[in-house]
């Protein structure tokens, strides 16, 4: 039988009450916090029947672990854990889907860093595919820093077949490329999005470019010509949340 464990923190917990509320054993909140984050958090635990207990902060700081900014909630979790598919993310959705795909990241600290910015921007998801990409590595789990809990990772078998039905559900596709024309902050998008970032060096595959509904480019004023991936991804991102508001 697989230990439990704890998770911290308004978007994960939500985020697995959401996709895999079986898992959540408990909630524990901060006695002194009664806003509208714990009210939409205790909104969705009684939706699933998760029990949620008032407690001290100290109790929190000792089962979220030193040093851990757990936003005065922390969850324990089942240790097992069930496969999450791209229809039980979007199936789930109370606003537009704001998404992340990478083509075929093979670094696993740039696909750790990339988890981290999804759960700072609170994407619902990353999307990768299953060949010629890195996977959750220890490493890669490592550099997350629990992001890689909090934010569903899916792998998929065909990425262009996906970002087809991405697009059959209204979701628009914006991939980075150097060459392209409009820069990120000229170009415009609707609310429901799904960025999608290429491999170190290579970029966008050909099929994964041409599925794109629009290319942006970053401006780039050095001598240098191309960001890392994850930084790429934090600049796209984060522009993404500021006109989706905070």
């Amino acid at each position: 039988m697989s230990p439990n464990r704890f998770i911290h923190g308004f978007h994960a917990i939500i985020a697995k009450l959401r996709h895999q509320p079986d898992a959540i054993l408990e909630i524990f909140i901060d006695a002194e916090r009664h806003d509208a984050r714990v009210r939409d958090l205790m909104r969705h635990a009684e939706l699933h029947t998760v029990r949620v207990v008032p407690v001290d902060a100290k109790r929190l700081d000792g089962m979220a672990g030193g040093g851990v900014r757990h936003q005065g909630v922390v969850a324990r979790v089942s240790g097992e854990s069930r496969h999450v598919t791209l229809d039980d993310v979007l199936d789930t959705l109370e606003e537009p889907a704001f998404l992340l795909v990478l083509d075929g990241i093979q670094d696993p600290h740039n696909l750790g860093a990339c988890l981290r910015v999804a759960d700072a921007v609170g994407a619902h998801a990353v999307i990768a595919p299953k060949d010629r990409a890195v996977g959750l590595t220890q490493t890669v789990l490592k550099v997350a820093s629990g992001a890689a809990e909090s934010v569903p990772y899916i792998t998929v078998t065909n990425l262009a077949r996906t970002l087809r039905e991405l697009k059959e559900r209204e979701i628009f596709l914006v991939g980075t490329d150097a060459d392209a024309p409009a820069d990120i902050y000229a170009a415009q998008w609707p609310a429901a999005t799904a960025w999608v970032l290429g491999a170190e060096g290579d970029g966008l595959r050909r099929l994964t470019r041409e599925t794109c509904d629009r290319l942006v480019s970053i401006p780039m004023l050095g001598s240098v010509r191309s960001l890392n991936v994850s930084v790429a991804t934090g600049v796209c991102l984060y522009e993404a949340r500021r006109r989706r508001g905070v």
